[in-house]
């Protein structure tokens, strides 16, 4: 059965691919972003290949946008079956000790403000879909068990606002699984791996198909798919 699935930040990247794959499959895709002239762009390619794909403007560390988001999706829609919250800023890259509290502050307010703001305002129209699900992109340097072992080769990535935002997405994914669940509401977190993008300039290693694979099995499992998890796509992962 098709879908209606909302992913932010998606006008490049993983969030680009997993709107490609999950558009091929069938399913109708709102694509997120916040640079109205990138994000028609993005859906117009898509849509030049046959799929369902809507262009939403949406910034998602700014209420009133994401309110806007909202109301227009339920006028044309009434209902979302699946919320990916994608959008996410790296900051500056500093030492932990020199990235400072404003650059900590602007990360957390995408990273961790935003995928809270998306979810409230578009929580009505996950309990009208009936069986939602709600998948929170993290990332392996979220994993205290990742981050505490010396022989994991990403130890010594250690930035602060981003480490440590995603640290608290994971948590707040926990926290909303427990409560959306009466609604039939799944809600996990997944890690896409060290994915080759604009991100990290290009230094990962896996491809973006790659990245989006667990992001795209998750959106489009069924009432009996898993909550409250963090997975890649080799399986579950230590929070």
């Amino acid at each position: 059965m098709a879908k209606t699935v909302l992913i932010t930040g998606a006008n490049k990247g993983i969030g680009y691919e997993t709107a490609r794959q999950l558009g091929e499959a069938g399913h109708r895709v709102w694509l997120g972003a916040r640079d109205r002239g990138r994000g028609e762009a993005a859906v117009q390619a898509l849509r030049d290949v046959g799929h369902d794909t809507r262009f939403l403007e949406i910034a998602v560390d700014d209420d009133a946008s994401v309110r806007a988001a909202a109301q227009r999706v339920m006028e044309e829609d009434g209902k979302l079956d699946v919320l990916v919250n994608n959008a996410a800023i790296p900051g500056n890259y500093a030492g932990t000790i020199d990235q400072g509290l404003e650059d900590v502050r602007r990360v957390y307010e995408t990273n961790l403000f935003g995928p809270i703001r998306v979810v409230y305002a578009f929580l009505p129209h996950l309990k009208a879909a009936g069986n939602g699900a709600i998948v929170n992109v993290s990332t392996g340097l979220a994993s205290f068990g990742v981050m505490t072992d010396p022989q994991n080769p990403f130890y010594a990535v250690n930035l602060l606002g981003y480490n440590s935002s995603k640290a608290a997405l994971n948590a707040v994914t926990v926290s909303f699984a427990k409560a959306l669940a009466p609604f039939g509401i799944r809600v996990n977190s997944v890690n896409p791996g060290f994915v080759k993008t604009d991100f990290n300039n290009h230094t990962g290693h896996r491809t973006v198909e790659q990245g989006a694979e667990i992001l795209v099995r998750l959106a489009v499992s069924d009432e009996h798919g898993p909550t409250m998890g963090f997975f890649s796509d080799d399986g579950p992962l230590p929070w």
